[in-house]
């Protein structure tokens, strides 16, 4: 199996770290990619029309995108448990996932505003308005804990994931103090050694 690698996407990570907790991770090469926004990489396309990372292909040939169909099939693959399989604790672990996606989508959107838009062109109003989104839905889970306790599953992933993005781009965010639940929840979750493993295309 092969996966189109960026080592600071967070949707190449999710995917990474939800191949870790199935026991997959040594199955999975690492190709190299240049996804950008703007400057679309033609060679990514050839496989995936919208050219983004990340882009998966199977053993037995299939080539799988975004993220969540990429998990779905790890999971599947390796018969676990990320996806519940029915009832009420699958639509929670779902609508948890879309919950950690949406703050990726608008962290990324922000990211876009500082580093692939011209300067002259930036909005800051739309800057703060995409992060916004991040700091309703950290409420939206400081609130309500139970949400996230104990769970190791495509919702918490997702989540966790998303939270390291924002500590990887975001640094100035502070959302520890405001969020001090979520921050709590995260302390445990991001040492598990999926969360901690760190990925190279470099062997060395």
């Amino acid at each position: 199996m092969k996966i189109l690698f960026s080592p600071f996407s967070p949707y190449v990570r999710k995917c990474l770290v939800s191949a870790h907790e199935l026991g997959l991770n040594e199955r999975l090469q690492l190709l190299p990619s240049n996804a950008h926004p703007v400057n679309r990489d033609r060679e990514i396309i050839a496989d995936n029309p919208l050219g983004k990372v990340p882009t998966f292909f199977s053993d037995d040939g299939q080539v799988l995108y975004d993220s969540r169909v990429i998990c779905e099939y790890l999971n599947e693959l390796a018969g676990g448990a990320l996806f519940p399989a029915s009832g009420s604790a699958r639509w929670q672990a779902l609508t948890l996932q879309s919950l950690g996606d949406g703050i990726l989508d608008a962290a990324l959107l922000a990211r876009y505003e500082d580093v692939a838009r011209p300067e002259a062109l930036r909005w800051p109003d739309w800057r703060a308005a995409q992060l916004d989104k991040a700091e309703t839905a950290l409420a939206h889970l400081d609130a309500r804990p139970a949400l996230l306790a104990g769970r190791v599953d495509i919702g918490a992933i997702a989540v966790g994931c998303a939270l390291w993005y924002l500590d990887l781009r975001f640094g100035d965010f502070g959302w520890r103090e405001r969020h001090p639940q979520v921050a709590q929840w995260y302390a445990g979750f991001s040492q598990r050694p999926s969360m901690r493993a760190a990925w190279s295309l470099d062997p060395t």
